[in-house]
């Protein structure tokens, strides 16, 4: 069997897609770099401990935003290691399926992460469960990637979540910004922090050596606040991120009280989309992909600030970690109503 993606046909084999001879020689439009997971959830309203059958579902931060991305027409390809096996081709097909071409080191003898969602209802709170330590990604080496495309790529991406899951996961992190950086490449990251991976004060010292090299930065307002220690108005915040460490575009996000863009001499505001929420995971990530695929169309941030917002709204009536989305769905939410501000 053959899987038919943008850059040509891929044998269902492990080692075959590493192989990049066949690829045609032109510029991909975004590469993003992080781990994948299966996420194991109960039916909804059953707990894990009595649970007797899973639904699975594949998904990672960097590569929900190529899916995202790369069905709002970007040639996107996604950098990572998976386990060379059912399970690893199975996230590879998944991401195939949605036009994003894996480009992955397939390791032998490991095992792929997973995590397991038990979805809340007032008074019970959603409860995720990892168990992602010694995965094949934690092992990751830029060396053994197939990186070949990065250095003409238009846009890089990862987030916060990917040096947090291992030593090699963060040299690699910042290595392939820092590479990406040099080759001119236009680099995007989100803080995107998670308290069960490290401490604040760990993450800090890391996200700091990385912003150096970041050019888009999106940036949780609470993540600002507990990691990067700036207290005051997400407005304070996305000045003072975007003057200490020389970064061009700097995004806060705040929740329910929506989003803004530092840009040059300008803040852009805006709200959020009214939304009924089946599930809100991935939602970060779907305003990730919106602004990005605006961005790469060489929107300006008021119109990619609409469209991330409209595409976090959107994912919310979703199941999955994945905003399975149409620019149309994306547009005719924009052109229905929505708040940007320009001061």
């Amino acid at each position: 069997m053959t899987f038919r993606t943008s850059h040509g046909e891929f044998p269902e084999t492990g080692h075959a897609i590493n192989t990049l001879s066949n690829i045609d020689e032109h510029m991909t439009d975004l590469v993003t770099f992080g781990e994948t997971m299966l996420r194991l959830s109960p039916p909804q309203g059953q707990r894990l401990e009595a649970v007797s059958a899973f639904d699975v579902a594949v998904g990672g931060a960097e590569s929900n935003v190529a899916v995202l991305a790369s069905r709002f027409g970007h040639e996107v390809r996604w950098l990572s290691r998976v386990p060379d096996s059912p399970l690893g081709r199975r996230v590879t097909g998944e991401l195939r399926r949605h036009g994003v071409d894996p480009a992955v080191d397939w390791a032998e003898s490991s095992r792929l992460g997973t995590y397991y969602l038990e979805h809340g209802a007032e008074p019970r709170g959603t409860e995720v469960v990892y168990d992602r330590e010694h995965s094949a990604f934690a092992d990751v080496t830029v060396s053994e990637l197939p990186i070949d495309e990065l250095e003409t790529a238009e846009l890089f991406y990862t987030s916060g979540i990917t040096p947090g899951l291992s030593a090699a996961a963060a040299t690699a992190t910042e290595q392939l910004l820092r590479e990406a950086s040099a080759a001119d490449v236009r680099t995007a990251f989100d803080l995107n922090y998670r308290r069960k991976l490290w401490d604040p004060a760990t993450a800090r010292q890391t996200f700091e050596s990385l912003l150096a090299d970041v050019d888009l930065l999106f940036a949780p307002e609470r993540d600002a606040a507990a990691v990067l220690g700036l207290s005051g108005p997400p407005t304070e915040q996305a000045t003072a991120l975007a003057s200490e460490y020389d970064i061009e575009t700097v995004v806060v996000t705040q929740g329910a009280d929506g989003a803004l863009c530092h840009h040059g001499d300008e803040v852009f505001e805006q709200s959020v989309y009214e939304t009924e929420t089946i599930d809100p995971i991935g939602t970060g990530d779907a305003f990730v992909g919106g602004f990005l695929a605006r961005h790469l169309h060489g929107a300006d941030p008021a119109d990619a600030l609409a469209h991330a917002a409209a595409s976090a709204a959107l994912k919310r009536t979703i199941s999955g970690d994945q905003a399975i989305l149409t620019p149309q769905e994306v547009q005719a939410v924009v052109d229905d109503g929505g708040t940007e501000i320009s001061r």
